[in-house]
């Protein structure tokens, strides 16, 4: 079992695919997939770059039992090292979002159409929809959304999946409960929502830090 671990761990970090070809029983499968998981946990990390001849040999001693070819101080030290990096890396790019999330606001909003509410959040009636109703917090509500960055990234579209999305309007972004409060039934609305009424300085997924979000939101149903 050690053995067929190491190799699919192998086969992850150095990305030939040769050794695949190869394997025949279920075991293998298993063991191929937790390398193959490994692998891809650290290629989507993107926090350090995996030195692989290091990392073999870490994963070497330890399964044979080994003690550490390095003191646990030499680890601790580089880990605190890595991590004053992350952080560092993390407070520019969250002062560079919020300085072109400041920009983009500023010229968004001088745009024909664009309301700009006592929050901050940044609307454009895209469609008129025929209803005469507005949600309330109590409320659950069916949406189609398209959710992108200033730079045109998506994060996230129920468009795309193809299927609407049912949530109470007191259970979203403040940029979103505002908004739906002010829609009816059938209503298409750009919101341009400022990083103080999304997610802030800590985001969830990939949205940066203090990031500015739009969304093409259409109200479909008040549950």
């Amino acid at each position: 079992m050690k053995k067929s671990v190491l190799a699919a761990v192998l086969v992850a970090a150095t990305s030939t695919g040769v050794f695949a070809e190869t394997l025949t029983t279920n075991e293998e499968f298993i063991n191929y997939g937790i390398g193959h998981n490994i692998g891809t946990q650290i290629l989507g990390d993107g926090s350090f770059e995996l030195d692989v001849d290091a990392f073999i040999a870490g994963l070497k001693d330890g399964m044979a039992g080994e003690p550490m070819a390095i003191n646990e101080a030499q680890i601790q030290a580089a880990f605190e090292e890595l991590q004053a990096k992350q952080q560092e890396k993390a407070m520019a790019e969250a002062a560079k979002q919020k300085a072109a999330g400041v920009s983009y606001l500023t010229e968004n909003k001088s745009k024909k159409g664009v309301t700009v509410t006592e929050s901050g959040l940044q609307y454009r009636v895209l469609t008129k929809g025929t209803g005469t109703t507005k949600p309330i917090t109590t409320d659950t509500v069916s949406t189609h959304y398209h959710g992108t960055l200033i730079d045109g990234t998506v994060f996230d579209s129920s468009v795309e999946r193809g299927e609407p999305v049912q949530f109470p309007v007191s259970g979203v972004i403040k940029g979103w409960t505002e908004a739906l409060q002010l829609m009816t039934v059938g209503d298409k609305w750009e919101l341009v929502i400022p990083s103080e009424l999304a997610y802030g300085a800590n985001p969830p997924g990939s949205i940066p830090p203090n990031a500015v979000l739009i969304f093409e939101v259409e109200l479909l149903e008040i549950k």
